[in-house]
């Protein structure tokens, strides 16, 4: 037998399971969007774009003086920032099934111990992201805005940008949820080996500064919301410690058991 044809039998079996995964691929990403543009027609429809603006501008709202209002500079913005926050809103709303097809399409290819972990961290994973985000708009924000205004002059009538608003409010978001995935993060480095239960005890001390001037990085300069994000990070830290001694006991492979 040649060398091609040898060649062409080893590739003969492998061809197929590829493109099956491809295939397998292509629906999972079909269905994903699909999720994502039903949540986001769904929105569209009730309570609709503008009310969607409304909701999220509240806690700002709330805290400027009498008569003021957001603006918009832009000809665009009054179409386009609703419109965005719309699809935001329904990409986080749709979030849970999205990585259910992530989940959907990884799950065969591990074995049991590794479902095991795997499943419990991407719901986690998804409860303390919208955890973050939902602790930045019903604690931090109205906290936030008032402290800021109120170091505000007299003379000065506050009037901000729609746009600028989106970017601060959707910067925050990011910021509260991934900083909520600390015991995610904590899990994870465990679990594979890369630091020990006793090394993460060992850090906390270095863990707390650490906390505290990455709030002072991604969060506006003013001490609430630095407090309000370094303050729930120590806390996941310590929740993750307990975490990680949960899972190393209960995650582990056969082999490993059996040792």
């Amino acid at each position: 037998m040649s060398t091609q044809s040898q060649h062409d039998d080893e590739l003969a079996g492998t061809e197929q399971p590829f493109v099956q995964h491809l295939v397998e691929l292509r629906n999972r990403l079909v269905k994903s969007i699909m999720a994502i543009g039903v949540c986001v027609l769904v929105l569209a429809l009730y309570p609709g774009p503008a009310a969607l603006y409304d909701l999220l501008a509240a806690p700002l709202v709330a805290s400027l003086p009498k008569g003021a209002t957001l603006i918009a500079t832009s000809v665009i913005s009054p179409f386009m920032v609703p419109l965005k926050i719309m699809m935001v809103t329904g990409l986080l709303i749709a979030l849970p099934a999205v990585l259910w097809q992530v989940w959907a399409f990884v799950a065969p290819g591990l074995y049991s111990h590794e479902k095991k972990l795997v499943l419990p961290l991407v719901i986690s994973s998804t409860l303390l992201f919208f955890a973050g985000v939902a602790f930045c708009y019903f604690f931090v924000f109205g906290r936030v805005f008032r402290f800021i205004q109120s170091f505000a002059p007299k003379s000065i009538t506050a009037a901000p940008d729609i746009e600028a608003y989106l970017d601060f409010v959707l910067s925050m978001f990011l910021a509260f949820g991934l900083a909520f995935e600390v015991p995610i993060v904590v899990v994870v480095l465990a679990r594979m080996g890369v630091v020990s239960i006793d090394k993460l005890k060992s850090f906390r001390s270095y863990f707390i500064v650490v906390a505290f001037v990455a709030a002072a990085i991604v969060t506006p300069p003013d001490v609430v919301s630095q407090l309000a994000l370094a303050i729930p990070m120590c806390f996941l830290y310590e929740i993750g410690i307990w975490a990680a001694q949960l899972f190393i006991k209960h995650t582990q492979a056969p082999e490993d058991t059996g040792a």
